[in-house]
């Protein structure tokens, strides 16, 4: 069973490097490319102010995050709910530093040996829509996903709105003829079986007006090769 978790952060700032920490980690579960509503939502307790301009994106105050867990105190929660799944992030890189630099705080290992792979959604809109916008927003408005709830960044929202464009990048990599959630005892998709024997094709003969005009096209062929055309050769054989 494919398990995807689409994930998105929000923080204090834009340097992980610099001192900014993740304030905020919204995760959605996708099971064979449905949502199941297993989904993961956490704000932490930064131990720093957020800069201002990172302030006007998310809008979550330093007040409303004193009383947060640090990230130390759930991040084996984190880890276990991401075990082994595939992530998908829009504009991977710079969520992926963020958690990359709260684990090394932790003496934990790097974030990508605690998952099955990286799927980076920008990057792939990039290769689809190359010179366009690739924003989520922008990717929202070209795949008719309804964004208007969007006023402010928040990570659960995002994440599922990105879920919802994920689907609409994706969907013709879906699989045709397959009956919802059947599988063999090897875990493989079924192929719904149809049976060709029980329809009837009808046959629409031509009219006369259509087979003369085939006639006369057929006729200026053979004219153009000095008549050398094989049907010619077989009806005079």
């Amino acid at each position: 069973m494919s398990r995807q978790i689409v994930l998105d952060t929000e923080t204090t700032g834009l340097s992980a490097e610099g001192g900014d920490r993740i304030i905020e980690l919204g995760c959605v579960e996708l099971l064979n490319r449905k949502l199941t509503g297993n989904n993961l939502h956490l704000y932490f307790n930064p131990g720093r102010d957020s800069h201002e301009d990172a302030l006007k994106v998310h809008g979550i105050s330093n007040e409303f995050l004193k009383d947060k867990p640090k990230f130390a105190e759930v991040a084996d929660e984190i880890l276990q709910y991401l075990q082994g799944a595939e992530i998908i992030i829009h504009n991977a890189a710079f969520d992926v530093g963020f958690l990359n630099k709260e684990l090394e705080l932790i003496r934990r290992p790097a974030f990508r040996t605690f998952v099955e792979s990286v799927t980076d959604t920008l990057a792939m809109a990039k290769e689809m829509y190359p010179g366009k916008r690739n924003s989520l927003d922008a990717l929202c408005d070209r795949l008719g996903v309804d964004n208007s709830g969007r006023t402010l960044h928040g990570a659960l929202l995002d994440a599922e709105l990105l879920a919802d464009v994920y689907i609409n990048l994706t969907r013709g990599q879906d699989p045709l003829l397959i009956s919802d959630d059947v599988q063999d005892s090897t875990g493989a998709m079924k192929v719904a079986a149809i049976d060709l024997r029980s329809l009837t094709l009808p046959v629409l003969l031509a009219s006369e007006q259509e087979q003369a005009a085939h006639a006369e096209v057929m006729a200026q062929i053979d004219k153009a090769s000095g008549g050398k055309t094989i049907w010619r050769a077989a009806q005079t054989a």
